[in-house]
């Protein structure tokens, strides 16, 4: 195979999402009462970026052909520590931002900890472990409330030189910085590995303990950054249980949508990240087309069976598990 068409092969994914997204972004824009305006493209871009950044955190332990069922609650215990300490002076929100970050890398942690040394199955255990923070977020913010550093939350959810928006721009950095180098590690690579065919990688001598532990740890600090961003863009915290289980499963359909196999061992974040912003651009197509409200979660629940289904639909068509690889 040349090497054009292996990339492509394994890329075919991502660049379907890719497609697909601009396809109905064009037609919701086309549509949209005030047309395809900076106001309109901020909007969809900051609703995107929440769940973007959520599925990115899914993707890495679906990678490993694990699945984490916790990402939702992370994000809701993070928004919720970030309405209580990312605020005050530049200093303190400074401090807040790391601890916000610190405490989705100790939920990870916490995660992958169950999952290696505990042996259970990574769906148990991130159910259990999401309870457990859904109810520290609970303790945090019995009632919805909060604040956050006002200068902060508006640079990354306004619009540089008035334009594009930051948040796309903040998401695309978070890409660089933490997807791409991890993709192109010795970790990263045996994460792959480790999804593909754990035994195999064991057996070859990949550290398969090592790679499911960053996995989770990534996985807990990707769905703590869209904790901290939901405070941005809200300006409060919500221990809302609705909340979490929609954007657990929502990551699920994003992660599929955009091309990452639930079996493991192939996909990429930034396919799924097109996924999300798929996803969302279907709640935002309803809106225009005025569907009633109540439709909704039917058509959303339809478009989420639909990728799953689509996602699996490929083991039928292989004799060989070696060939969902490419």
């Amino acid at each position: 195979m040349s090497d054009w068409r292996y990339r492509l092969a394994q890329n075919r994914g991502t660049l379907l999402a890719f497609v697909f997204f601009v396809v109905m972004f064009a037609i919701y824009s086309s549509n949209h009462p005030a047309g395809f305006s900076a106001n309109v493209v901020q909007t969809a871009a900051n609703k995107g970026v929440l769940l973007a950044l959520v599925a990115m955190a899914q993707t890495f332990v679906v990678i490993t052909a694990g699945i984490d069922l916790s990402v939702g609650m992370v994000f809701v215990l993070t928004n919720c520590l970030a309405s209580w300490i990312v605020v005050g002076t530049a200093t303190t929100a400074a401090l807040g931002v790391v601890g916000v970050l610190l405490t989705g890398l100790a939920c990870g942690a916490i995660n992958g900890l169950i999952v290696i040394y505990g042996r259970l199955q990574p769906i148990v255990a991130t159910i259990a472990s999401g309870a457990v923070f859904f109810g520290l977020a609970l303790l945090l913010r019995p009632v919805p409330g909060g604040d956050v550093y006002g200068p902060l939350a508006d640079a990354l959810t306004g619009r540089i030189f008035g334009v594009a928006p930051a948040s796309l721009v903040a998401l695309a950095a978070v890409v660089v910085i933490l997807w791409i180098p991890y993709s192109r590690s010795a970790i990263g690579r045996a994460a792959y590995a480790v999804g593909s065919s754990e035994s195999a990688a064991y057996m070859s001598g990949v550290p398969v303990d090592a790679a499911k532990f960053c996995a989770y740890l990534l996985s807990g600090l990707a769905a703590s950054l869209a904790g901290l961003f939901l405070t941005f863009v809200t300006y409060s915290g919500e221990a809302s249980s609705a909340n979490g289980g929609s954007y657990t499963l929502f990551s699920i359909a994003a992660v599929v949508l955009g091309g990452v196999s639930l079996f493991g061992g192939s996909g990429s974040a930034i396919g799924a990240i097109f996924g999300a912003l798929m996803f969302r651009t279907i709640g935002d197509l309803m809106f225009v087309f005025n569907l009633d409200p109540l439709w909704q979660p039917l058509f959303q629940g339809l478009v989420l069976l639909a990728a799953v289904c689509v996602g699996s639909a490929r083991l039928f068509q292989v004799r060989n598990r070696l060939e969902l690889f490419p």
